[in-house]
């Protein structure tokens, strides 16, 4: 009996280390043959090409998985403010994935206590990444509990962040992605946990994938190609990092928001919602719920929470993100609570410009910065790769872009204006961004002044605890400074999905 138990016991041994081999290969389809040469993939013995068949995208922390399709984007109420600058069009988007809820002060305040133990050097990172707390203040309400409260303190933990401007959130998704794949490897038993990071010695995805990084190695992935070397790290094909978090398209959280899967049958469409959920009012019409507020906003003037004894949504300021019911993708606060950035840079026109598939305004074409032989330059002192604009004159010869900035593409740039000054091909004039349109006009108490809407000027959506119910509607738009902070304006993350737009078609 003792026998047969430990030959059990080693037949355990030896399957649980050829698993976690193939784990560590990241490759699903051993011993399968090329059906156009007849190799063996994944052999050493035949020259060791790699290919994963069997490639499954796991959602990474916090996101949920949307199926992509075709909806009608834009105005589905009246323009109350006759702005006229969302035209309803239909448009497809590919599946994607998105966040439950808005990112929370707890996830936040891990962000910055990251930065300030890593970033020990630079403290000016930290620094530039607070969120402005200030945004509380308001001449003539007493609101400086918050002021000290609102972020730090353990009983607003769960609420969304405020006072985060878009380039702070863009700067939190890519902490966030590193994070994220630096866990995914330490799991996978390749790198060690390694809490000593310091000033650039940190992991950066990118970094790690273009070979200047390589951390606490725990054990690298089998070699099988001919250069001699064992052991190599993860390369992006292998198809163990996850793409990287970022700020949804307006396109995507539009989208998103609506869950129109709820109420779709076949392709038919039963009805175009107004909110989140069907229904042109914003109480519960189930029997259970009946009456109850959908979304934290404010119902009238001066009225954020209703009264003693019958709060209407219970929130005299933000409320935590896993407040009321999700809409039919399971997403929390799409309507209400805080309004969200988005990627996009605001145009009025944007409707009638951006493409049909997958829209967004808002492209800087970058590449990495490379030697005179063609190898990525060292990290910059944050530890992550340099990268520099395309120049047009890379771009010659090519037909889908001509430029690497298509911020003000269609609307802004120099070929848009309608003012005919003789000046279409003065260089200096077509680097000036929107200038042409937008920021500079002649009058004013200095000879010029600048329109709100410029090169930065990015898209919020979703309407917010101080906002009346207009702008619970997913498809009302609204636009900011990038650089600016509001105490109603939060964010929550997406990330790509690659592959087949229907994840129960995927091999598992």
């Amino acid at each position: 009996m003792k026998l047969k138990t430990n030959i059990f016991v080693a037949i355990a041994v030896v399957l649980s280390v050829f698993t976690q081999s193939c784990s560590k290969m990241g490759i699903l389809g051993g011993g399968e043959k090329s059906p156009t040469t007849g190799m063996p993939y994944n052999s050493k013995e035949y020259g060791g090409f790699q290919h994963n068949s069997g490639y499954h995208q796991e959602t990474g922390p916090g996101l949920v998985y949307i199926q992509g399709g075709s909806f009608t984007m834009g105005q589905t109420q009246q323009d109350v403010l006759s702005e006229w600058n969302n035209v309803p069009r239909r448009v497809t988007l590919p599946s994607y994935y998105i966040d439950e809820c808005e990112v929370r002060n707890v996830d936040y305040l891990e962000y910055l206590y990251w930065l300030k133990r890593v970033y020990v050097s630079y403290p000016s990172v930290h620094k530039k990444a607070l969120p402005d707390t200030l945004v509380w203040r308001n001449e003539l309400a007493y609101n400086e509990p918050y002021v000290l409260n609102y972020l730090r303190h353990p009983a607003y933990a769960e609420y969304p962040v405020v006072g985060v401007s878009w380039e702070q959130a863009v700067e939190y998704c890519e902490w966030r992605t590193d994070r994220v794949n630096e866990q995914i490897l330490i799991e996978k038993g390749i790198l060690n946990p390694d809490p000593n990071q310091k000033d650039e010695n940190n992991f950066n995805t990118d970094a790690y994938l273009a070979g200047k990084y390589i951390g606490s190695v725990k054990e690298n992935l089998d070699n099988l190609g001919p250069d001699g070397e064992d052991k190599r790290p993860v390369r992006w094909n292998d198809g163990i990092l996850l793409p990287k978090y970022r700020l949804p398209t307006e396109a995507e959280w539009e989208y998103a928001a609506l869950g129109l899967v709820g109420n779709t049958s076949e392709e038919r469409i039963t009805s175009r919602r107004i909110y989140p959920w069907n229904g042109h009012w914003v109480r519960n019409e189930n029997l259970k719920d009946r009456g109850k507020m959908m979304a934290n906003f404010a119902r009238g003037r001066g009225d954020y929470m209703g009264t003693a004894g019958s709060l209407n949504d219970g929130g005299d300021i933000t409320m935590p993100v896993k407040s009321f019911w999700p809409n039919d993708y399971g997403l929390y606060c799409m309507s209400g609570n805080v309004n969200e950035w988005v990627a996009d840079v605001y145009r009025p026109m944007s409707s009638q410009d951006v493409a049909e598939f997958n829209p967004y305004r808002g492209n800087v074409f970058t590449t990495l910065v490379r030697d005179s032989d063609g190898n990525v330059v060292e990290k910059d002192s944050l530890g992550r790769l340099r990268r520099r604009l395309q120049t047009d004159e890379e771009l010659i010869g090519r037909k889908n872009y001509h430029t690497a900035d298509n911020r003000n593409y269609k609307d802004g740039d120099v070929m848009s204006s309608i003012v005919d000054d003789g000046q279409w091909n003065n260089p200096d004039h077509q680097k000036g961004g929107s200038g042409r349109m937008y920021v500079h006009a002649k009058g004013g108490a200095k000879g010029e002044y600048s329109s709100l809407v410029t090169d930065e000027t990015r898209v919020y959506k979703g309407g917010s605890w101080k906002d009346r119910a207009y702008w619970l509607s997913p498809s009302t738009r609204r636009y900011l400074g990038q650089r600016e902070a509001t105490d109603d304006i939060g964010f929550r993350c997406a990330m790509s999905h690659v592959g087949k737009p229907r994840k129960d078609e995927v091999k598992k």
